[in-house]
């Protein structure tokens, strides 16, 4: 159980944008601008810091048994329980429910918590009175099944933690107001057309871990969404998905079966800075496929079969991290990274790893990486089969 001045300060450290999520408070590692909300946007004051003369405390006698409940926040996790508690009070911000036995949310379990929402995790400003950072967490429970209007009274959340379950299929209804979704390590097959429909303010899907096929997702799945960031890593994908969110900033794919990138495969994702392939099992990057990502920071085409370096890579002016390691590249050229000519790459590379490749990197010419920061940038490293 996380002890309430531990919880305080991981909420006082984390950052906004999601990554991958190895652990469940891996997230507040996270970096990158926060979303504002509509509130935020339109000028409201939610600014401050976590001080406890700024916080309002309340002293309601409503607490579940077990749980320890504290300026708002009802800790409820590892307690071995079977359902949501009946005893939370109306004025909770944050629930933790995680590493229990709950299998079911019904209809009733969040009646009379419309104050609890997420803002976001790393705002402990959001404890004051009318602001608060409001969590609801529900990480590594037993729920297969949940009320078509289970989060009807949450109309405010903006953050749902429900992986490591046992779900079968996106919670229907999800409040319009949702900015992040991990549903990650559950049991989803299928992503239907219009179960993201009214998320106008989504940022952030995490779903890997589950048995996804390339078949699963229905054509327009994603329509109106303007994600940020997409996971979809550890499932059965034999391709890059069709119709994703032309707005991403971050897709991972790792983990995955994905034999080939096809020309129209990135078509869409102009905006792409980071892409993550790696742990699939590409042979084969079509010429021109990597020219729709001008924007392009790092790629991770690691743990792959490919046999040469990618075409395109000395045409991405922003492109800083590369990794190639562990696939069975026999040769890198001289021109394979970086353009002919100064001033025509604006970012220079500050990591190329080609370790674990049958390279004989003593043939490799120095001028390969003219481009490259420093020369402690470049991983080779000895070749072992």
């Amino acid at each position: 159980m996380w002890p309430l001045w531990l919880l305080a300060s991981l909420l006082a450290l984390s950052q906004a944008l999601p990554f991958e999520q190895r652990g469940f408070w891996d997230f507040t590692l996270d970096d990158g601008p926060f979303m504002m909300n509509d509130e935020e946007a339109s000028g409201a004051d939610t600014s401050g810091i976590l001080d406890p003369d700024s916080v309002t405390p309340t002293y309601s006698a409503m607490c579940p048994f077990g749980c320890h409940c504290h300026l708002r926040v009802v800790q409820c996790s590892d307690l071995g329980l079977k359902s949501v508690p009946k005893e939370i009070s109306p004025d909770t911000t944050l629930l933790d429910l995680q590493n229990n036995d709950i299998s079911e949310l019904r209809k009733d379990d969040f009646k009379g918590l419309q104050h609890l929402y997420v803002r976001s995790w790393e705002e402990p400003a959001g404890l004051q009175q009318g602001a608060g950072v409001r969590a609801l967490v529900l990480v590594n429970n037993k729920i297969s099944k949940i009320h078509e209007k289970a989060f009807s009274p949450l109309r405010k959340l903006q953050k749902l933690y429900i992986s490591k379950n046992h779900l079968v299929e996106i919670p229907p209804n999800l409040p319009s107001s949702l900015v992040e979704l991990r549903i990650h390590d559950n049991r989803i097959r299928k992503v239907p057309k219009g179960v993201f429909s009214g998320l106008r303010n989504m940022n952030c899907i995490e779903m890997g871990g589950n048995p996804l096929e390339n078949s699963g997702f229905e054509p327009g799945a994603f329509d109106g969404l303007k994600l940020n960031y997409l996971r979809i890593s550890e499932a059965k994908l034999t391709g890059i998905p069709k119709d994703l969110p032309e707005t991403l900033n971050e897709l991972h794919l790792d983990h995955n079966k994905i034999q080939a990138i096809e020309l129209e495969d990135l078509l869409r994702y102009s905006k792409l800075y980071r892409l993550g392939l790696g742990h699939n099992q590409i042979r084969m990057i079509e010429n021109g496929s990597l020219s729709f990502l001008p924007t392009l920071r790092e790629l991770h085409l690691d743990n792959n079969k490919l046999a040469r370096v990618p075409s395109g890579l000395p045409d991405l002016k922003l492109l800083q991290v590369v990794y190639l390691h562990s696939n069975n590249i026999t040769k890198v050229g001289v021109n394979d990274f970086c353009p002919v000519g100064f001033g025509v790459k604006r970012a220079y590379y500050n990591g190329i790893s080609l370790f674990n490749n049958p390279v004989p990197y003593w043939e490799v010419q120095p001028a390969t990486f003219r481009c490259v920061t420093d020369r402690l940038a470049i991983q080779f490293g000895n070749y072992k089969k």
